[in-house]
């Protein structure tokens, strides 16, 4: 028995010595429940509004002024004409759009009734629909509050609609969501495994003996797979096109050429994993704790970053999938073009560069 207990001690000294594995055990269920905790949410807030308000009267201020203090929108801006609104959906912050009736306060006077247009970005169908239901929620409330003894009580007609997505279905959202994640999957973390386990095998040292360079040897081992990774995002957008009607109103070219962009920065980081890990389990562990999870929650794919913690938002500018997800979104439901989506291409193209020089850097290969 003693020596069961001396092994049983023995197994304790090896994992405690052990900071990884102690990293792992401790480490990241700390994490993860701090990043579900704060990233799960089905409750919106500081949403973005703007404001069309032709007829800027009292009413009007004093819906705005409610709207505003409801904790669950924060004025963008304030709009001059309709012409205004596509524009302003184009940049991708604001969600709501609040158009008033010509008039509004006269006509709510003299008619006893207003109509207000409610425009929603419902891109992601979730969030539109929520925050649609929270503005008509302010308005009945104002309506009860105008003289709710009167026989002819005042009326604030809303009327809905919601842009680029008008029947708010969810495979909308997850097309290009799916695409993001399957790439960083295939791309990412199967070229760093594929990286790492030529070094715990040994067999990287019998292809550096071969007459090809480094260089050329870890470029022959991605191609496959941004070929692979390329055809399955095509796939996708296929099936996403013939079977769920998932809109591609942008240019397919410049759709196509953000998809080969998005493939190249997450091989980056597959190779750049590579150079760090020593073991496939090391690996696999940084690829799907360091790039799936983060990928998932904090790239805007399910839950709104706009709802997180500030530090979180902070976080999520560092996922290059978050990038990636607007111009995808931008391009196959807004119909964007490059003039649009620029500086998200820009940012991705910075990741891949500041992703290869690292590799560059830290990539050594030590012949025994």
């Amino acid at each position: 028995m003693k020596r069961f207990y001396a092994f049983v001690k023995k197994e304790f000294y090896h994992i405690l010595r052990d900071y990884r594995t102690m990293l792992i055990l401790f480490g990241m269920p700390v994490a993860q429940i701090m990043l579900f905790g704060f990233a799960i949410t089905n409750e919106i807030k500081d949403a973005h509004i703007a404001i069309l308000d032709p007829s800027k009267d009292h009413e009007t201020s004093r819906l705005n002024e409610k709207i505003l203090s409801s904790g669950y929108f924060i004025l963008d801006k304030y709009l001059n004409s309709p012409g205004e609104i596509e524009s302003v959906f184009e940049e991708g912050k604001v969600k709501i759009v609040v158009v008033y009736d010509e008039d509004f306060g006269r006509k709510l006077l003299k008619n006893k009734a207003a109509s207000i247009q409610i425009i929603a970005d419902a891109t992601d169908p979730n969030t539109a629909n929520t925050l649609t239901n929270y503005i008509s929620a302010i308005f009945q409330d104002y309506v009860q509050s105008q003289n709710p003894l009167a026989i002819s009580p005042v009326r604030v007609i809303p009327e809905v609609r919601f842009r680029y997505n008008p029947d708010l279905k969810g495979v909308f959202l997850f097309i290009p969501g799916l695409i993001t994640i399957i790439l960083m999957l295939v791309s990412a973390m199967m070229t760093s495994i594929s990286l790492t386990r030529e070094k715990e095998l040994g067999t990287m040292e019998v292809l550096l003996a071969s007459p090809m360079k480094p260089v050329q040897i870890i470029v022959a081992k991605v191609i496959p797979y941004i070929i692979l990774a390329f055809i399955i995002s095509i796939v996708i957008l296929l099936l996403g096109y013939l079977v769920f009607k998932v809109p591609v109103k942008g240019n397919i070219a410049l759709l196509i050429s953000e998809f080969l962009l998005f493939i190249i920065t997450a091989l980056s980081l597959g190779i750049l994993i590579s150079t760090i890990a020593k073991t496939q389990q090391v690996a696999l562990m940084m690829s799907l704790m360091g790039l799936m999870l983060p990928t998932i929650i904090l790239s805007g794919f399910i839950f709104p970053v706009e709802n997180m913690p500030k530090i979180l938002q902070w976080i999520s500018y560092l996922i290059p999938a978050k990038w990636f997800i607007t111009i995808v979104k931008g391009i196959m439901l807004k119909g964007l073009g490059i003039e649009a989506i620029w500086k998200e291409t820009l940012i991705i193209l910075g990741f891949t560069l500041f992703f290869l020089i690292v590799s560059i850097k830290k990539f050594k290969i030590r012949l025994a």
